[in-house]
C-alpha cells in the first residue's frame, strides 16, 4: 500500500488532498513493521514530501499546493489542506492562488518582450512612459525599477502612512501613481543601492499599458500565458471579479471558526504582485526557462543579468529574481506575501529542479518548505548544511566593557535604530522585530543568534560616538550598508514633551498627524488608523510601539531657532518622508 502520486498532470484534479493524513499515518505505522530493507525502498521521495505537509493536511486548516518539476515537467503535484474552509473544498493542484510579489519576474518578462520587439529599452527614463514619476534631477530607467536600484520609496508603506487601511480600502493603479507623484525625494541616489520597492513594478505595469494599449493582465494573457497554455493563469485587476476554483486565505483569529478569519487582498493593482495561478500551471512556466518558446534566449539570459551598483558590487537580484545559493547549489527564484497568501517559486538550474509552493495561512513559510522540499529530491546533491565560519571560541568581555556597548544606534541615512542592553550577563541586540544574544568572537566582533552575521559594536573613544556596524561573510548585509552611531537612552518628562504635541502635515503624503500628550506618553493619531504610544529612544527620536502603525521611527526637526517645526518618519523601506507643523 503506498500512497498515490502524480506524475500525468491530466489526473491532478482528482487528488483529495484532506483525506491523505490518516493513509499517510497508516502507512507509516505499516512501515514500522517491515524489514529495513523493505522500508528503504517503500520510503518514496513523493511519500517524505508527503509527511512535510502533514500537519497541515486536515479537514479543518488551510493548507498549500506543492509541484515538484523536473526539466520543466511535473513529476509530483499535489495538495495539501483546505482552499476554502466554508464550504469544505480541499486544495489540490489546480487551486488558484494570489501569489504576490512571484508576480515581479512575470511583469519584468512582459517588459522583455517588448524589448524583443524594440517598443522599449530597458535604459528608458521612466518618465518617457509615465511623466506622472517625479524629475528627481536624475534619470530613472526602467532598468533602474527591475533591480530595485531606483530609490523611490515603496508604494504600500507610503499609502500605509497616508491613512490607507489594508483589506478595508481598495487600492488601484492610479491611487499607487498619485501618491508617487507627490514624493519630493528618493531614498537614496538612484543606482547606489538596493532596497526593494514595489512601486517599480507597479510602474514596469504601466509602461505595458501605455506602450500596447492594453492591460497587462490582456498582454501577458495573449503573448505569455496562453502559449504556454497556462489556462488558469492572469493578472487580477479586478478585486471582485469572480475566480472559479480560488483558494481563500486566512489569518489566525481566537474568536473566529477554526481560530481564523478570511485575509484576502482587496487591492486592483498589478506588475509588483496580483497574479493568480496554480502550481501546476507554473510547471508550463518553468518548462520556458528551458524552451524559451516564449520570449526566446535573448528575453531569458536578460532576465537572469545582475545590476552592477555604483559602488561597483553586484545586487543578488535579477529582473524580478533572486539569485542565489542553497547548500552548494545555485537557485533563482522569488518569494510573495499579501495579506493570508504566501507563495515559493525555486529553481536549481544545474539540477533541472524546480519547486513550488503555493499557501493560503501567513505562517506557512513557503519558502522552507520548498527547500525542504528540495533536501529531498536533491539529498545526493546538495552539501552539508552551511557551518557557520565565526565558531571560534567566545572572547570574554567584562562587565564594565559591555556597559560601554549598551545604548540606542541609530542610521543618519535611513533612521532606523537598534538597541543593545546588557541582560544578566548577555549582551543583546534588539530592534522591534526581534531579540539577538550577542557572543564575543573577538575585537569588537559578535556572533548574532538570530541574524547569521558578524556584528561590529564599537565603544565610544574620546568625542567620538560608539558605532555599530552588521557584515556578514565580509561583505555588508545589502540593507544594512551603513554605520550606526550610539546614542545615549532618553527618557523625556511630560514637560519635556509637551513641546511636540501639535497637528503635522505632509504633502507628500497628503495627510496630516496630530501628537497629543497621554499619561505622560506621546501618542500620535491619525484620523483613519489607530492611535499609538510613541517611545522615546535619544533626543528628539521616537518609535512606535504599536503593529497597526507597522513600526517606523519619528525624528523631531528643529528650526535654526531650535523650535520644533516638524519631523520626519521612516520605515524599512520609506526614508525620510517630511512633516511640517501646522500648529
Amino acid at each position: 500500500m503506498r500512497l498515490r502520486h502524480m506524475t500525468n498532470p491530466s489526473s491532478v484534479g482528482s487528488a483529495v488532498s484532506p483525506f491523505r493524513t490518516r493513509l499517510v499515518q497508516l502507512i507509516v505505522a505499516a512501515l514500522f513493521s517491515l524489514p529495513v530493507s523493505t522500508v528503504a525502498q517503500a520510503w518514496t521521495p513523493q511519500i517524505a514530501a508527503d509527511s512535510i505537509f502533514s500537519s497541515m493536511n486536515t479537514e479543518t486548516t488551510p493548507g498549500c499546493a506543492l509541484s515538484v518539476m523536473k526539466n520543466g515537467l511535473a513529476i509530483y503535484e499535489q495538495g495539501y489542506g483546505m482552499a476554502n474552509l466554508e464550504y469544505g473544498i480541499p486544495i489540490t493542484p489546480r487551486s488558484i492562488f494570489h501569489v504576490a510579489s512571484v508576480s515581479k519576474h512575470f511583469t519584468a518578462m512582459a517588459i522583455e518582450l517588448l524589448v524583443n520587439d524594440g517598443e522599449v529599452s530597458w535604459d528608458d527614463d521612466i518618465r518617457t512612459y509615465v511623466p506622472e514619476v517625479p524629475d528627481f534631477g536624475t534619470p530613472i530607467t526602467l532598468r533602474h525599477l527591475v533591480h530595485h536600484v531606483s530609490g523611490i520609496r515603496d508604494q504600500w508603506n507610503l499609502l500605509s502612512r497616508s491613512g490607507w487601511r489594508w483589506e478595508a480600502d481598495v487600492v488601484t493603479q492610479g491611487d499607487v501613481l498619485d501618491i508617487t507623484s507627490r514624493q519630493t525625494a528618493l531614498n537614496f541616489p538612484t543606482g547606489s543601492r538596493y532596497l526593494y520597492s514595489n512601486t517599480g513594478f507597479t510602474l514596469l505595469a504601466v509602461v505595458v499599458e501605455r506602450v500596447t494599449g492594453q492591460t497587462l493582465r490582456e498582454f501577458s494573457t495573449e503573448r505569455m500565458f496562453e502559449p504556454l497554455g497556462m489556462n488558469d493563469t492572469h493578472f487580477h485587476d479586478d478585486h471582485n471579479m469572480i475566480v472559479p476554483n480560488r483558494a481563500w486565505a486566512y489569518e489566525p483569529d481566537d474568536n473566529g471558526a477554526f481560530g481564523l478569519r478570511n485575509s484576502i487582498p482587496d487591492f486592483d493593482v498589478v506588475g509588483a504582485t496580483s497574479l493568480f495561478t496554480t502550481v501546476h500551471d507554473l510547471a508550463a512556466w518553468d518548462r520556458n526557462f528551458d524552451t524559451g518558446r516564449v520570449g526566446g534566449r535573448p528575453a531569458l539570459d536578460r532576465l537572469h543579468e545582475l545590476f552592477v551598483l555604483t559602488s561597483g558590487e553586484n545586487t543578488t537580484y535579477a529582473h524580478g529574481l533572486s539569485v542565489g545559493t542553497y547548500r552548494g547549489l545555485q537557485t533563482v527564484g522569488h518569494g510573495g506575501s499579501d495579506a493570508g497568501y504566501r507563495s515559493h517559486f525555486l529553481r536549481f538550474p544545474s539540477e533541472g529542479i524546480s519547486i513550488a509552493v503555493l499557501c493560503n495561512f501567513p505562517s506557512s513559510d513557503p519558502g522552507g518548505l520548498a527547500r525542504r522540499v528540495a533536501n529531498v529530491y536533491l539529498a545526493d546533491r546538495l552539501a552539508d548544511p552551511a557551518v557557520s565560519s565565526h565558531t571560534g571560541a567566545t572572547v570574554p568581555l567584562s562587565r564594565r566593557e559591555m556597559e560601554a556597548l549598551t545604548g540606542v544606534y541609530h542610521a543618519e541615512i535611513n533612521d532606523q535604530m537598534r538597541e543593545v542592553s546588557l541582560e544578566d550577563d548577555d549582551l543583546m541586540l534588539i530592534d522591534q522585530n526581534r531579540r539577538s544574544k550577542l557572543r564575543h568572537v573577538g575585537d569588537y566582533q559578535f556572533e548574532s543568534s538570530e541574524l547569521g552575521s558578524l556584528v561590529t559594536i564599537r565603544p565610544p573613544i574620546g568625542s567620538q560616538p560608539g558605532t555599530l556596524v552588521f557584515s556578514s561573510e565580509g561583505r555588508r548585509l545589502q540593507l544594512e550598508l551603513d554605520s550606526y552611531k550610539r546614542h545615549d537612552p532618553w527618557s523625556p518628562t511630560s514637560t519635556d514633551l509637551e513641546e511636540f504635541v501639535g497637528t503635522y502635515h505632509s504633502d507628500e503624503l497628503d495627510t496630516e498627524y496630530h501628537l497629543s500628550l497621554e499619561d505622560g506618553q506621546l501618542a500620535i493619531h491619525h484620523r483613519k488608523l489607530a492611535s499609538a504610544t510613541l517611545t522615546p529612544m535619544f533626543g528628539d527620536a521616537f518609535r512606535t510601539a504599536s503593529t497597526s502603525w507597522q513600526r517606523y521611527s519619528l525624528v523631531i526637526t528643529r528650526d535654526s531657532r531650535g523650535r520644533v517645526d516638524g519631523f520626519r518618519i521612516s520605515d524599512g523601506r520609506v526614508w525620510g518622508v517630511r512633516f511640517w507643523r501646522s500648529e
